[in-house]
């Protein structure tokens, strides 16, 4: 059991040796990348949000609580 373990952690180790790791400035540009495209999707779920009314407190019920508040 023990020699199956070593044998694995040691296959592991090697492979972990071929894996071309990322230099510091690709991984800041990519991160850069993540966070806008996170900021420009949560930005257009707030807008979605706004425009069809999720909170029934607000003033603005959305168009679609103007539409239920016309349809009933």
């Amino acid at each position: 059991m023990a020699n199956r373990v070593v044998g694995y952690i040691k296959s592991c180790y090697d492979e972990m040796k071929k894996v071309s790791w990322p230099t510091m400035e690709e991984l800041t540009s990519s991160t850069l990348v993540v966070f806008v495209a996170s900021l420009i999707i949560a930005l257009i779920v707030f807008i979605m949000d706004i425009a069809f009314g999720v909170h029934p407190t607000m003033f603005w019920k959305g168009l679609l609580g103007y539409i239920y508040q016309l349809m009933g």
